[in-house]
């Protein structure tokens, strides 16, 4: 009994101590954005706030159109989610239970497409979007990733698994593929469409490259992007920016919470590990 609980204890501390670790700059910043900018560039630095106040908020607001880059970060967002959960689970079946020529050829380029870095594909992208005239607008920042290799991934190995009998019993009552994908294989697919649409939600929040670079007013910014504007001639203003981290990252913290419980049993079982 003494060694059972020597080895909870042991576990407990190291579980601790990765909690404090992973929370830790959270709540850093959560408390720094409480702070006067004076007391955040003390030195050495203080944890918890020594004089408490709202105004970087107030300030941040004040210097930032936060709700017109806050409206476009959550249109930019949930367009995108809609659109990788529609396609990808689309382009996943019809690689899982499909027969055309050249399927093997198409998932194999999902694949290439996986270890290919998104900055190798910027410039043409940018260069496709430019020749379209779609720059500083929203069609221009939400076209390139309206599919991602991930989530074709994702839902093409949790539908191999679906049995195929259901498949083929549906199509022996006559019903067409698209019926069949609407009705029989999108209902059981909600832990990977849960864990897909977090993924892609967190990638389209937290974007700034290709939002700055497409985004070339202020009415088209997203929040990251309309954080930058911080980081002007004037110098960094330290205290705006970690409450615009705060106004940013709270959404995707609720967001996880809720639905942690998808995300964890769609990783298990998609094949990633």
């Amino acid at each position: 009994m003494k060694r059972t609980r020597g080895r909870h204890a042991v576990i407990l501390a190291g579980l601790g101590a990765g909690l404090l670790l992973v929370a830790g700059p959270f709540l850093w910043t959560a408390l720094s954005s409480v702070k006067p900018e004076a007391e955040i560039r003390r030195d050495p630095p203080t944890f918890w706030p020594e004089t408490f106040t709202l105004g970087n908020y107030a300030e941040l607001f004040d210097r930032v159109d936060m709700g017109r880059a806050f409206f476009n970060s959550m249109l930019v967002a949930l367009v995108l989610v809609a659109a990788n959960l529609l396609f990808c689970s689309m382009l996943g079946y019809a690689l899982a239970k499909l027969r055309f020529p050249g399927k093997n050829v198409v998932f194999a380029l999902v694949l290439v497409q996986l270890a290919i870095p998104g900055i190798v594909l910027m410039i043409p992208q940018f260069v496709l979007i430019a020749k379209l005239g779609m720059v500083n607008t929203f069609i221009g920042i939400i076209l390139p990733t309206m599919v991602t290799p991930l989530g074709v991934f994702m839902m093409r190995q949790f539908i191999a698994d679906l049995p195929d009998e259901l498949i083929d019993a549906a199509r022996v009552d006559g019903a067409r593929e698209i019926r069949i994908f609407l009705r029989m294989i999108l209902p059981l697919c909600g832990p990977p469409l849960a864990t897909l649409g977090l993924i892609t939600f967190l990638g389209a929040w937290n974007n700034f490259l290709w939002p700055a670079v497409v985004a070339q007013s202020q009415e088209m910014y997203t929040l990251p992007v309309a954080l930058n504007i911080l980081n002007g001639h004037e110098g960094t203003h330290y205290n705006l920016l970690v409450a615009g981290s705060v106004v940013v990252i709270a959404p995707i913290l609720l967001l996880f919470v809720f639905l942690q419980r998808f995300f964890v049993q769609g990783i298990a079982t998609t094949g990633i590990k």
